[in-house]
């Protein structure tokens, strides 16, 4: 059936404050511009300048007070006002051409009142003759005394314009913040300012500068960038505006720097600009509508029935739907913006009417709510929405019927089967109990109160999604605006079975705002750092299987899509790589079985290193801490072999030291490892007391010897008392000692001596007498059987005689 374009009445303006004076300003002036607060409560209606009073009015539905102001004659009124879409409060800014600034606001207390005056214009001789107010900001466009810079003739008068902008933000209860003032563009023509939710449309007017009248720029805050376009030539460049660089700024070099923009061209005839939220809607006097896309490009809409007479020819333009509305005198036409096709056509009973933008998304009350879609307008009749409604007749499918078809699409895409599934089948199938569990909800199985007390925190918090998505739409704080959100989302997929598309949407999170995306992780798995150089997680048992998840070999999926635990190995990396690590000890005590660390699959440590890339690509130094970090005998042992081929002998003791009592065996064999190094040169005597301390307290003196001995290099001369100049000094008893002291500290052996060489440990300490000095004879010698026994038994143990 075919849809039909109807008129419904919101309101007949009696709920309006201050209602017969806005009936008098609707029906009585046509030049009266009409603007509606965020909210949707407050109507603003402006007189042009030289109108008699009052010429300015603000209306307020429901409860309130009105503004109405009037400046007498002689005095100049406003140039232009808006209203300022604060969040807190609202406000109100009006802007004379002299460059005067008011800002008005509500507080605490009933009424308006002036919060803040400033003065826009520094120059003397200066006058704003354009004003917009985007989020955030105030914009002008100032015309200068084209003397200031030395230039004269007609050329110097069309480019003495220039375009401003402050910040203009709410500071506290009842106070406003006006940032400094800073030129976007000068040396411009002058041009007429329209803004949408994120973008500032900079149109010519019917002065500008004929060489340049066919020319429009697009100023995307949020972007950093400004797109200048030609409509009529189908060109558009987009290019960063860096305050820095200087000529950037300037708009003939800006306009020198584009090719073909300057090509002999008409100036554009527009009668009306309308901005909407998919771009610039203008209509020419041929009755064409076109629309001009952020972007800068051009497209036709299509055509009205009727063209505007004249440029004193009220017409108005919205969209809404893919719908294109256009009021041309008391006509009204309705487009589809795809094909152009008229859709409708109705006539009204009055020929001043106003289309007024819908409220902000967030910001809607009850009544906005039901008539969202539509667009609003505005008479001294009444306030109306236009919009389309399904025709009498028409049986729209139950909630109930609802629920089981949207489960049957979801179910049909995860099912590998090739049988369809009906909303008959789930509706009997007790395997799919989800939507039959709604649909009971929904038949009134379950109290009003009690759902909405079980829905209440869902409820808060798709509210605040919504709230936040509309402050993204609006482009306002767009940076904090995707950090939140992408929060909202990690933590939402983390409620998940993360699995398929919702692993797939983690990694598209993590891949485009790593820093949220950690962020939200660290507020799930709650870890801190414990002044230590460790973490500790409060977070329960279940979340952490969830991020451990056991893979599949630990290799990465086909499809290049991480499980959870890669995925922030990998995060950890680029952002901070020291704290992997931490992570990854924390996430193997927090392991359960079949976690991904207890389980048959890669221990963790192994899943992290593969993140970091092939064998020999990988940092060395988280290499090293993964594998020390890890537990595992092997990993450590590895990781020590590293640690001595690159000489790190205090950290490789360390390393041995740092295992628990409960690790004997990995102890000794670490042990081994660095007395056979301590064997082969002397690099390592400078830490031999940690050596000392790494030596097993059961291994006998015996055992370290013979170890000893394994290692010491060959001999291929005798040894000498004093070794050659440059030649690494053998190993000697006195650096020994230490060693043997530390395989003693069970206590001396009650029982027959072991050991041929317990007797040094155990010296009483009275070295024994000196030996005549004068030379011995042989058979003096052969009464010392133990001198002739050191000598030659030592393989590089060197007893010298230093008497």
């Amino acid at each position: 059936m075919k849809r039909v374009g109807t008129l419904r009445l919101l309101s007949d303006l009696n709920n309006f404050s201050g209602a017969a004076r806005l009936r008098e300003l609707l029906a009585g002036d046509p030049a009266v511009r009409v603007r509606c607060s965020p909210d949707g409560r407050h109507l603003l209606l402006l007189r042009p300048p030289g109108a008699p009073g009052p010429q300015l009015l603000v209306a307020v539905r429901g409860p309130g007070t009105e503004l109405e102001r009037a400046w007498p004659a002689g005095q100049p009124s406003p140039l232009d006002a808006f209203f300022l879409p604060w969040p807190a409060r609202l406000a109100l800014v009006l802007v004379w051409e002299s460059g005067l600034a008011e800002v008005w606001g509500t507080g605490v207390g009933p009424g308006w009142r002036l919060l803040q005056s400033t003065e826009l214009c520094t120059g003397g001789g200066a006058r704003v003759v354009a004003v917009a107010a985007p989020r955030g900001r105030l914009v002008w466009c100032e015309e200068r005394q084209a003397g200031a810079e030395g230039r004269e003739g007609p050329p110097a008068v069309a480019f003495s314009h220039c375009v401003c902008v402050r910040t203009l933000e709410p500071s506290g209860e009842a106070g406003t913040n006006l940032g400094r003032t800073h030129i976007l563009l000068h040396n411009c023509p002058r041009f007429g300012l329209l803004t949408s939710r994120k973008d500032l449309f900079l149109v010519p007017t019917a002065t500008t500068w004929p060489g340049v009248g066919h020319i429009l720029l697009i100023w995307s805050p949020s972007k950093g960038k400004v797109v200048v376009a030609a409509p009529c030539l189908g060109l558009s460049h987009s290019k960063s505006l860096n305050p820095g660089g200087g000529d950037p700024w300037d708009f003939r070099t800006l306009l020198r720097g584009l090719p073909g923009l300057l090509s002999p061209r008409q100036p554009l005839t527009v009668h009306t600009w309308a901005p909407t939220p998919q771009g610039l809607l203008w209509l020419d006097f041929r009755g064409t509508v076109s629309l001009v896309q952020p972007h800068g490009g051009t497209r036709a809409v299509g055509t009205l029935q009727e063209a505007p007479a004249s440029l004193a020819g009220s017409a108005a333009l919205g969209a809404f739907h893919g719908t294109l509305a256009c009021v041309l005198g008391s006509t009204l036409e309705l487009l589809d913006m795809g094909s152009g096709q008229l859709l409708e056509r109705k006539v009204l009973s009055t020929d001043r009417v106003h289309l007024l933008e819908p409220p902000a998304p967030g910001m809607e009350n009850e009544e906005e709510l039901e008539t969202r879609g539509g667009l609003r307008l505005l008479s001294a009749v009444g306030l109306f929405r236009v919009g389309w409604e399904a025709p009498q007749g028409l049986e729209l499918p139950s909630a109930e019927d609802l629920v089981f078809e949207e489960a049957c699409e979801y179910y049909q895409r995860r099912s590998l089967r090739g049988a369809r599934l009906t909303p008959e089948e789930l509706r009997h199938n007790s395997t799919f109990r989800a939507p039959q569990a709604l649909a009971s909800i929904l038949q009134g199985h379950v109290s009003p109160s009690t759902l909405l007390t079980t829905l209440r925190a869902e409820l808060r918090d798709y509210r605040g999604l919504e709230h936040l998505k509309a402050q993204l739409v609006a482009g306002d704080d767009e940076e904090a605006g995707w950090t939140e959100l992408a929060e909202h989302e990690v933590a939402r997929l983390l409620r998940t079975e993360l699995m398929g598309d919702q692993l797939a949407q983690l990694n598209t999170v993590f891949q485009a705002l790593p820093t949220a995306a950690w962020g939200a992780i660290l507020r799930a798995l709650q870890l801190q750092p414990d002044g230590n150089g460790r973490l500790r997680s409060q977070a329960p048992p279940d979340v952490w299987k969830k991020v451990l998840g056991v893979t599949t070999g630990g290799k990465e999926p086909p499809s290049g899509i991480l499980p959870l635990f890669e995925l922030l190995c990998r995060c950890l990396c680029r952002l901070e790589p020291r704290w992997l690590p931490p992570f990854v000890e924390l996430a193997q005590q927090q392991g359960g079985p079949g976690w991904g660390s207890g389980g048959p699959g890669l221990p963790l440590y192994r899943r992290a290193l593969e993140v970091l890339g092939e064998e020999g690509t990988r940092p060395e130094a988280l290499e090293l801490d993964l594998l020390l970090g890890s537990g595992r005998p092997k990993a450590v042992l590895q990781a020590v072999g590293q640690l001595v081929q690159k000489e790190e002998w205090e950290r490789a003791l360390e390393a041995g030291l740092a295992l628990s009592s409960s690790s004997p065996l990995l102890r000794s064999e670490i042990f081994k490892l660095l007395l056979a190094e301590f064997a082969r040169h002397r690099r390592l005597d400078a830490h031999l007391p940690l050596l000392c301390r790494l030596c097993p307290p059961d291994l006998a003196p015996t055992e370290l010897l013979l170890l000893l001995q394994t290692h010491l290099p060959d001999e291929l001369e005798p040894p000498a008392p004093f070794p050659e100049p440059g030649a690494e000094p053998p190993l000697t008893v006195g650096l020994l000692r230490a060693l043997l002291e530390q395989t003693g500290t069970q206590g001396r052996p009650s029982g027959p001596v072991l050991s041929q060489y317990e007797d040094i440990l155990w010296d009483p300490g009275t070295p024994p007498p000196t030996p005549p000095r004068g030379p011995m004879s042989a058979l003096q010698a052969s009464d010392h059987p133990g001198l002739e026994a050191w000598a030659p038994s030592g393989q590089g143990l060197c007893v010298t005689d230093t008497g």
